[in-house]
């Protein structure tokens, strides 16, 4: 049985957010979030990256499915060619305690 974490939304829903955060992960390289949506978004970003590390219009368009063109572009032109030598392993999660709002844990997640 497949864990998942449902961080108070809809099916739907919850797949754009990761896209979204995933996105913005490829774009920024590193960014700010809780520590549930870090988790949950990194084996994306982890299966994103491998499918890219030898470039291919295969990898290409199983990122397209899911990211903007310009989050594709620097995919397969920067980060996939960065992680060739590198099997898995290219995200680290940070923890920096909880949000002073609400009490979240918080967490930066970014390329290693």
């Amino acid at each position: 049985m497949k864990k998942v974490r449902k961080l108070g939304r809809k099916r739907d829903q919850r797949q754009a957010l990761v896209k979204g955060l995933a996105a913005n992960l490829i774009l920024k390289e590193k960014i700010k979030t809780t520590e549930a949506k870090a988790k949950e978004m990194r084996p994306f970003v982890e299966r994103l990256v491998t499918k890219n590390r030898i470039a291919s219009v295969n990898g290409a368009r199983y990122a397209a499915k899911f990211l903007p063109k310009v989050a594709v572009q620097k995919l397969v032109r920067e980060l996939g060619p960065k992680y060739a030598e590198r099997n898995g392993g290219y995200t680290r999660i940070v923890k920096l305690g909880q949000r002073a709002s609400d009490s979240a844990r918080m967490a930066i997640i970014e390329f290693v």
